[in-house]
């Protein structure tokens, strides 16, 4: 019997070779999107997951402003103190201390930016399989190295060659490679190219001093120890060695542990130096996802339904020859099951083909093993899901004809079965506007956010990093030779460019009781210029002015606001810098308000002091051959800094680097609303045909009438666009709900234009009409007399 069952089920499919295709096609590109989305969640929710002793490992955060999330910098002392202070609790502390390194071998040599400095018990602590080497003694020489497979096959050839070798870093301390570790999966919050002891700089200048924060502290607690116990004594540890630095600047320090599982998903400072997820990220392609498999399954009963007329003879024969409902539902389940089938393997080989796309358009590549029990179990999902559920709606709508309604040719769908169908398409369409709307609405807001003003000039501008010793040393002749050459209009050393760095601290200010705090920027005297920053009250640093050295600050206009003053009342006022200089300064000038953090958040105060605290170098280049402009800010750094690779970006390039899981996420649901689109009108082509079918003999005796072949075409497509026109009303009001709440993410946003709505529904409407008018039009051109005869 299941056996004829399937030879039933082939025969069918064989035959209906269009609804069959419109059946396969359809589930196997909602397959294959559910495919790629799943394989993406299960890698964002097994992060960290691999480590042994993970449930056990703990973040250290250290807090200073209840009103801002944690961060994860910590300086050296915070380990070995906690380790002294808490042993019944804390059984490892480990650093890691991100670093960015020249390291060469030989002739080869690169610029390594993925380099951990730990302590020794790193890989004790975290689970980094060595292929060679051992891990619980490869870091205990300080004199010592351990390189992933890739690193080593890029210096050596192979990890079997670089063992025992020795690499230079940056031309001054020689590392024996004592290990060699697999690459670092792409589920793991921490990721890195090169592993050396922390040991080599714990002799640097304030690497031990409490208040210099640049490194991560992970803890081992005991089986036994208590996280919110532990966490409950932090103030007393804080207390004993941070009290003093505590009252120098009025903060209350805290500490707090974070689980390794959570990190990936904390909310996080974006110079983090580690991976994060966004779990509302997750769950709108999960939403994605789901609305997806529901339009490929919404397809799939449609067509199913609508093709029950054309197989009511062979349900009525089977009938009057004996067989059972039951055994008519299971023959047809069966069919579903035998579709879904297909689709799955057709969707397999379709993920094959597309994960290189896929993965550069994540940005990581997802490591795909089909030996995996969630993927087959994913996937044995799908098929039942599919071929039981919206199977089974079919099977016993066709299971219950009157076998002599149905032999006699009688059977009509009825009234409620025609509801039913368009209330599904309501629902297609209905999602698939939505989807729309959503991209729409994020292509507008990427674009505003693109094309706004930010207060500074950002054109031809170029962003050098202050990353390693020749260029920090040879600063101040660097930017002499680069004045000098006539391809630079200004260049400024500064703490951090508009977008990068931009650390708070707290202020004293005349007329203040309180505490003031701001952001801060350390730059030199031609920061206003070579931003071209609008000074709006007092004037700018100026050379002339001997004491603006040590004596004056710059500060922008919500900062005077915020200190209770106009542009022109704050000139003259001081303030004083807690714990940095404890100096006054006065304040000679006030800039306009400029964008100098993302556009996600609202404008901040900003105090602009001409302290030494250089980390990028700012070089403005003049109008003309920008090429030949960089090529000669080349070779000036060439010269500074010759054993270094000369590495740089555009200002105008940190759009894309600050919002890069935005337009990720825009580029993802522009393809996922294609296809939602695309697999609802296969739907609605499908319904087309089956109409055009259906009204063959109607339309015959239109023509013969005088009908036009404009006249049939309206009346074919009216009914099949009302609930498409239904579809875009209810999904407007919902498309405003959730793309409104998304905006609620960004400080500065563009406002939901009525013409967004009207876009999303014309797009619809056309795409819609498209789809139904080629059956609709081939039905309205056939000829009346074949027509006639059709029956």
């Amino acid at each position: 019997m299941i056996k004829n069952y399937f030879k039933i089920a082939w025969r069918n499919l064989y035959k209906q070779k269009a609804f069959s295709l419109i059946h396969i096609l359809g589930l196997t590109m909602g397959i294959t999107v559910c495919l790629m989305i799943f394989l993406y969640i299960m890698n964002e929710f097994s992060v960290d997951k691999f480590h042994k002793q993970g449930k056990n490992i703990y973040r250290v955060m250290r807090g200073f402003d209840p009103a801002q999330p944690r961060v994860p910098y910590l300086s050296g002392p915070y380990a070995p103190a906690l380790l002294n202070d808490f042993p019944q609790d804390i059984k490892m502390a480990v650093r890691v201390s991100p670093q960015n390194n020249l390291v060469s071998f030989g002739e080869k040599a690169f610029n390594e930016k993925k380099v951990y400095a730990v302590d020794a018990g790193f890989f004790k602590l975290f689970t980094f399989p060595l292929l060679k080497g051992d891990g619980a003694t490869a870091l205990d020489n300080p004199n010592s190295v351990v390189l992933t497979e890739t690193t080593a096959k890029k210096y050596f050839g192979s990890a079997d060659n670089a063992i025992a070798k020795v690499v230079q870093f940056d031309k001054q301390l020689n590392l024996k490679v004592t290990g060699v570790a697999k690459d670092v999966p792409s589920n793991s919050h921490l990721d890195f190219d090169m592993v050396m002891p922390i040991a080599n700089y714990t002799k640097n200048q304030g690497f031990n001093v409490w208040i210099n924060n640049g490194l991560f502290v992970y803890v081992l607690l005991n089986k036994h120890a208590s996280q919110t116990a532990l966490e409950s004594r932090f103030k007393q540890f804080m207390d004993k060695y941070m009290g003093k630095d505590m009252q120098k600047f009025g903060a209350k320090f805290d500490l707090a542990l974070t689980p390794l599982n959570d990190i990936y998903f904390e909310q996080y400072s974006a110079f983090d130096n580690v991976k994060h997820g966004d779990k509302t990220v997750v769950f709108i392609f999960i939403s994605i996802a789901a609305l997806i498999m529901l339009i490929a399954c919404i397809n799939f009963m449609n067509l199913a339904t609508i093709r029950a007329v054309e197989r009511s003879k062979e349900v009525g024969m089977r009938k009057v020859m004996g067989a059972l409902r039951n055994h008519l539902i299971w023959q047809f389940i069966g069919e579903s099951l035998m579709l879904a089938l297909i689709s799955c393997a057709l969707s397999i080989g379709l993920l094959l083909l597309l994960m290189p796309f896929y993965n550069q358009l994540l940005g990581y590549s997802l490591t795909v093993s089909w030996n995996s029990a969630p993927i087959w179990l994913f996937l044995s999902g799908v098929i039942l899901i599919v071929g039981v559920l919206a199977g089974s709606y079919p099977a016993i709508f066709m299971s219950a004809f009157s076998p002599i309604q149905a032999l006699k040719g009688k059977l009509k769908l009825g009234k409620g079965g025609s509801i039913f169908r368009q209330g599904l398409v309501v629902l297609q369409f209905s999602i698939s506007v939505m989807l729309i709307i959503g991209t729409i609405v994020i292509v507008n807001q990427m674009h505003y956010i693109k094309s706004k003003s930010l207060g500074y000039d950002k054109e031809q501008t170029l962003v050098i990093k202050i990353d390693n010793n020749d260029i920090y040393d040879h600063r101040k002749a660097f930017k002499d030779e680069l004045q000098n050459s006539g391809a630079v209009s200004s260049v400024s050393l500064m703490s951090g460019e508009p977008g990068g760095f931009y650390d708070v601290h707290a202020f004293d200010a005349e007329g203040q009781q309180a505490i003031f705090k701001s952001r801060t920027e350390f730059a030199d005297f031609e920061y206003v210029k070579t931003l071209g920053l609008k000074v709006i009250a007092g004037r700018d640093f100026s050379p002339e002015f001997a004491t603006d050295t040590t004596n004056s600050v710059l500060i922008n206009r919500t900062c005077a606001k915020e200190l209770g003053f106009s542009p022109q009342q704050a000139i003259g006022k001081w303030i004083k810098n807690r714990g940095r200089d404890d100096k006054k300064r006065n304040v000679v000038g006030v800039v306009e308000d400029f964008n100098f953090l993302s556009l996600k958040e609202n404008m901040d105060a900003l105090v602009i002091a001409p302290n030494d605290d250089r980390r990028v170098i700012v070089i403005k280049l003049k109008p003309g051959n920008i090429p030949a402009s960089v090529a000669a800010v080349k070779n000036i750094y060439t010269k500074v800094a010759p054993v270094y690779p000369f590495e740089y970006t555009f200002l105008d390039q940190k759009f894309d680097t600050t919002y890069k899981t935005d337009i990720r996420q825009q580029t993802m649901l522009t393809i996922f609303s294609g296809l939602a689109i695309f697999i609802a009108c296969l739907g609605l082509f499908g319904l087309a045909s089956f109409t055009a079918t259906k009204r063959t003999k109607e339309i015959g005796v239109r023509k013969v009438l005088g009908s036009s072949v404009q006249n049939i075409l309206i009346l074919i497509s009216k009914d099949l666009l009302k609930p498409v026109l239904l579809a875009t009303v209810i999904a407007m009001p919902i498309g405003y709900y959730c793309m409104n709440k998304w905006l609620q993410s960004f400080a500065y946003k563009t406002p939901l234009h009525w013409w967004i709505f009207v876009l999303a529904a014309f797009l619809t409407f056309v795409i819609a009409l498209a789809t139904i008018s080629f059956q609709s039009l081939k039905a309205a051109l056939m000829n009346p007399i074949k027509s006639l005869r059709s029956e």
